[in-house]
């Protein structure tokens, strides 16, 4: 019997044909365990649901995980209800979900929550534990494998943000028996390397079983007790394992960790420029901000200059001189003026004029005898031209003018 001739496509169309006929592989529930679960930005899910003896790859498009009450992760058990087929293109037999529920924690993942739980009631993953990463860091620490595109991604991006900031490379066994205890010694021993400043410890992207080794205690602590900052670039942006929990920074992806830990030369530059320029201008300013102060305090320094301040006094002095003479001058005047008058009033009524009315003065031991009484002996007579010395013969008591009422001898 002659076989019969078939390109790929008809083969990969039949087999899709006769699973698709086929009604014990419809409608069925199946049981297992996930990993390596995907949620693209299109909506659909992909993912490897296993058990202790076997796996196959499912897919759940978007109209149906809409009604998933939770999200699917790494190590949970789930029953998934769909129908087994064959994707044509890449003659890739798996299963297409119509619905997803949950059946329990699978060990792995049971395994990490134990251990999370544990290390977070010590305290392991507390945000105060956090170190700010260097501005510059003297050399970046890198623990990953020697031969992965992690590495190629960090060399890359940190030659374009700072050419010539060295990477100090530790290489590390990252899957596979003995890769966590071989991370973890990584971790410490390149920390030690003098002037490493920050440390990037990570994988490509992959399944829970493949990310486990980061997982480890041994490596979580390891992490936490880092002398130097960690940043933590494990898996993909979906992917979360115990060590981004316990570095002080966790990446989505090698390439965000490089630019994480390496600063932008030119950005540097540019803010140094900034700064410096912004320096200079405050400089200036507070200069001019003196030289006004300085201005002013001469200026108040000059008027209180005791020469000036002499120069002033004196000034005033001789303001205050000129209104005493002033003043003493209009006094002395009004003085006089009042002098004058009081004597025209004295000369008025003085004994000069009265004399000259042809009244004389007795005076006895130049005293006024005002008294016929006192009139007794020698006396002088003052006329208004001179004087004469007499002797009292007798004296009348009585008026003046009238007739003689009383004489004394």
């Amino acid at each position: 019997m002659q076989g019969v001739t078939l390109t790929v496509s008809e083969l990969n169309d039949y087999v899709r044909r006769s699973l698709a006929s086929d009604p014990i592989l419809h409608n069925i529930t199946i049981s297992g365990e996930i990993s390596n679960f995907k949620a693209y930005t299109s909506g659909h899910w992909y993912f490897t649901l296993k058990d202790d003896l076997s796996r196959i790859d499912c897919a759940m498009f978007r109209q149906h995980n809409y009604n998933v009450q939770f999200l699917p992760r790494d190590g949970m058990k789930v029953l998934v209800k769909g129908s087994a087929g064959l994707y044509v293109q890449s003659g890739k037999y798996q299963f297409y979900a119509e619905s997803m529920q949950q059946s329990g924690l699978g060990e792995l993942y049971q395994r990490y929550m134990e251990l999370k739980d544990k290390l977070t009631r010590e305290g392991l993953f507390d945000a105060a534990r956090k170190r700010p990463l260097p501005l510059l860091p003297r050399k970046v620490g890198i623990v990953t494998s020697a031969s992965g595109a992690v590495l190629h991604d960090i060399r890359t991006v940190a030659g374009r943000r700072f050419p010539g900031l060295e990477l100090v490379l530790r290489p590390a066994q990252v899957q596979g028996e003995g890769s966590a205890q071989d991370i973890a010694r990584g971790v410490m021993e390149v920390s030690a390397v003098p002037g490493v400043d920050v440390v990037i410890v990570g994988r490509g992207g992959g399944s829970m079983e493949d990310l486990w080794s980061f997982n480890e205690e041994v490596v979580v602590r390891a992490v936490a007790a880092c002398p130097v900052p960690v940043i933590s670039a494990v898996g993909h942006e979906t992917d979360h394992t115990l060590c981004d929990l316990a570095a002080d920074m966790r990446a989505p992806t090698p390439s965000a960790a490089a630019e994480l830990a390496v600063p932008e030369r030119e950005a540097l530059i540019n803010e140094v420029d900034g700064m410096v320029f912004d320096l200079r201008r405050a400089a200036e300013n507070a200069v001019l901000v003196r030289q006004n102060s300085l201005s002013a305090m001469e200026k108040r320094l000059t008027q209180r200059d005791p020469r000036n301040v002499l120069k002033q006094m004196l000034l005033h002095c001789g303001h205050l001189s000129d209104k005493l003479q002033m003043e003493m001058q209009r006094q002395l005047t009004m003085r006089e003026s009042r002098l004058d008058s009081l004597i025209g009033k004295i000369d008025a009524v003085g004994p000069a004029k009265v004399l000259r009315r042809g009244y004389t003065i007795a005076m006895k031991k130049n005293t006024p005898v005002t008294s016929v009484e006192a009139a007794t002996g020698d006396m002088t007579l003052l006329f208004s031209d001179g004087r004469a010395s007499v002797r009292v013969m007798s004296t009348e008591r009585g008026k003046m003018f009238g007739s003689q009422e009383e004489t004394d001898v």
